[in-house]
């Protein structure tokens, strides 16, 4: 009797081994998928975290601007950009630059050396029908222009020393005097004109008792610049002349 007690006691453990061990694998099986459900994470967040991650793009946004929000963001596509330290050349924007050194300068015209062409002088004696203001404002505006003297012979067709003085007006080297530094205007004093006796008074203000010609050399501004009534006559040869006309000539 106590054999058979002993050999149950003994066998016992033997027949609970094999449902244990069937357990064990389904034990370790619990376990291996629990641990892949944790790594990988639940198939459906939570509703919390479901509002977080759909708040996300809305706070990120301002990262990236609008472009017609700030039309200066951008840079334009032509544009070069400036290497550092230096300052961009003027000739790059300047209209009509050209390719050369010299690009964004306005070309200068030519200078000429040719000298103005000489005034014309009035033949020997005096026009007593002419309009002698009309004479002298249009020299005055030609010596304006061209900076020459105006000179004016005050003289009659009748007096012998006028004539001696257009004797030597008409040699060459004082006609080349005359027409490269003055305007020359004769005025007829001579007959009864009394504009002309007028103008006289005008230029020579002096008055008295007149030695024909009367020369008085008047700026281009109108500046009464000498009056042989005044001051007497030069002798009226090529060098007294000429050297009237060359003292007054500028």
């Amino acid at each position: 009797m106590l054999r058979s007690v002993r050999a149950e006691r003994r066998t016992t453990p033997a027949r609970s081994a094999a449902p244990l061990g069937r357990r064990l694998p389904l034990v370790a099986a619990a376990v291996v998928a629990a641990g892949l459900t944790a790594a990988c994470g639940p198939a459906s967040a939570p509703a919390g975290a479901q509002q977080s991650s759909e708040a996300l793009p809305t706070a990120t946004a301002p990262a990236s601007a609008s472009p017609e929000a700030s039309p200066t963001a951008s840079a334009s596509p032509s544009a070069t950009p400036t290497p550092a330290g230096s300052s961009p050349s003027p000739f790059r924007t300047a209209a009509g630059s050209g390719s050369g050194g010299a690009a964004g300068t306005a070309a200068k015209p030519a200078r000429t050396s040719a000298a103005p062409a000489p005034a014309s002088i009035p033949g020997p004696g005096y026009d007593s029908s002419a309009d002698a203001q009309k004479l002298i404002d249009a020299a005055l505006r030609a010596a304006k222009s061209d900076g020459r003297m105006v000179l004016l012979d005050f003289g009659a067709n009748w007096c012998g020393n006028c004539k001696a003085a257009d004797k030597v007006f008409a040699q060459p080297p004082t006609s080349t005097l005359l027409g490269s530094s003055y305007h020359l205007v004769k005025v007829d004093i001579g007959g009864n004109s009394s504009a002309n006796s007028a103008l006289l008074r005008k230029y020579s203000p002096s008055g008295g008792t007149y030695t024909m010609p009367v020369l008085v050399v008047v700026s281009p501004s109108g500046t009464l610049r000498t009056d042989t009534h005044v001051t007497g006559n030069p002798s009226l040869t090529s060098e007294g002349i000429g050297s009237f006309l060359r003292k007054w000539a500028s």
